[in-house]
C-alpha cells in the first residue's frame, strides 16, 4: 500500500473519489475544504493499493505532532467506496500508523461520520478503531428526524406552528443572505455572545460553489425577514447549519413554521432531517432547552463520536 499526502495535482482524483464514495459529503470536496485553508495546515492523505488504485481518502490537518480528521469539518475519517472491506480497513489503519510514525506524528484525533450520512453501510473504520485500541473521548448528541417514519410533534410545537399558519407568513427559498446574516449575527451576539463559524462572504461563496447543497429559506411578512434557516443538503439528508428568529418571528412562530415546511414540503424525498448537536464542554454538557426544542419536532438522538488513536 502507498500513502501520498494531498497536493493540488490530486484535486481531480480526490473529487472523483468523493463523488462515488459510500460515505460522501459535499464538504469533502476540495473547493469546500480549501475555503479555510489559511486557518489549517492541510495534511490530507490518499491511500493506494499495490496496483496504484485509489482506495481511500483521509481529510486531515495537522497541529504540532497531532493529526486531526479534520478540525475545519463537522466530521471526517476515512472516505471509502463500496469496494472497501473490513480486512482492507484494518490494513489501512496499520499503514496509517506506520506512515505517521515515520513523520513523528504521535496521535490521531478521529471524528467518525454518523451513520445517517452513509449511502451504504460504512462502519469498517469503527471496527478498525476498536482493533487499534483507539479511545472514545468525546460524544456529542445530534437530533435527527427520520422523515419517512416521523414521530409526532409535541403539543407545544403543533400549537406554535398552527399559530404561525394564521399569520400570513410566506416561506420561500431565498438569496437574501446579507439580510439574514445581519439577523443571525445580532441574535448570536445578544443571546450567546458568539459569532457564526462562517463569515457572510464565506457562506455566500460556498453557496455559489455548491448551489444545490447550501440553501437559505426565509419566513417573511410584507417582505421583511422574520426568521431564516441555512441548510446543508446532502444526498439523503438535510442539516440545519444556521437558524435565526427575530423577536417578531418568535412571537408568531416563524422559525417553527420554516422547519415544519422544510420537513413536510421541501424535503419529503430525503431520509433524514438533522438539527445538529446540543452539547458543550466536549459533549459532557447537554443544553436541555435547546435539545427540547428539537425533540419537540420528533427528532431523536444520533451521536457524533471522537476517538484518540495513539501512534506507537
Amino acid at each position: 500500500m502507498e500513502i501520498d499526502r494531498y497536493k493540488s495535482k490530486h484535486k481531480p482524483l480526490w473529487d472523483r473519489f468523493i463523488k462515488n464514495a459510500k460515505n460522501s459529503h459535499f464538504f469533502f470536496y476540495r473547493d469546500y475544504m480549501e475555503y479555510h485553508s489559511d486557518r489549517f495546515q492541510d495534511y490530507s492523505l490518499l491511500f493506494f493499493d499495490d496496483k496504484k488504485k485509489l482506495i481511500a481518502l483521509l481529510p486531515a490537518n495537522i497541529v504540532d505532532n497531532i493529526l486531526y480528521s479534520h478540525q475545519g469539518l463537522t466530521f471526517g475519517g476515512f472516505i471509502i467506496d463500496s469496494k472497501m472491506k473490513t480486512e482492507i480497513m484494518l490494513n489501512l489503519f496499520q499503514e496509517l500508523k506506520n506512515y505517521l510514525k515515520k513523520q513523528n506524528i504521535d496521535r490521531v484525533i478521529y471524528k467518525t461520520i454518523p451513520y445517517i450520512y452513509h449511502n451504504l453501510a460504512s462502519q469498517e473504520d469503527r471496527y478498525g478503531l476498536f482493533i487499534n485500541d483507539a479511545k472514545l473521548f468525546r460524544r456529542d448528541v445530534s437530533s435527527t428526524i427520520y422523515i419517512q417514519n416521523q414521530i409526532k410533534y409535541s403539543k407545544g410545537r403543533k400549537w406554535i406552528i398552527n399559530k404561525a399558519k394564521k399569520s400570513a407568513l410566506e416561506i420561500e427559498e431565498s438569496n437574501r443572505y446579507e439580510e439574514f446574516w445581519e439577523l443571525l449575527e445580532e441574535i448570536l451576539k445578544t443571546k450567546h455572545n458568539s459569532t457564526p463559524v462562517h463569515s457572510l462572504d464565506e457562506i455566500y461563496s460556498l453557496h455559489t460553489l455548491f448551489p444545490n447543497n447550501i440553501k437559505l429559506f426565509i419566513a417573511k411578512k410584507d417582505e421583511k425577514i422574520l426568521a431564516g434557516a441555512i441548510v446543508f443538503e446532502n444526498k439523503t439528508i438535510v442539516h440545519t447549519q444556521y437558524l435565526a428568529n427575530s423577536n417578531q418571528g418568535r412571537e408568531i412562530g416563524a422559525l417553527d413554521f420554516i422547519i415544519d415546511r422544510l420537513i413536510n414540503h421541501f424535503y419529503t424525498d430525503k431520509e433524514y432531517f438533522d438539527f445538529g448537536t446540543s452539547n458543550e464542554d466536549g459533549g459532557r454538557y447537554l443544553n436541555s432547552g435547546l435539545i427540547a426544542q428539537k425533540e419537540g419536532f420528533g427528532a431523536r438522538a444520533v451521536v457524533h463520536d471522537f476517538y484518540e488513536l495513539e501512534i506507537i
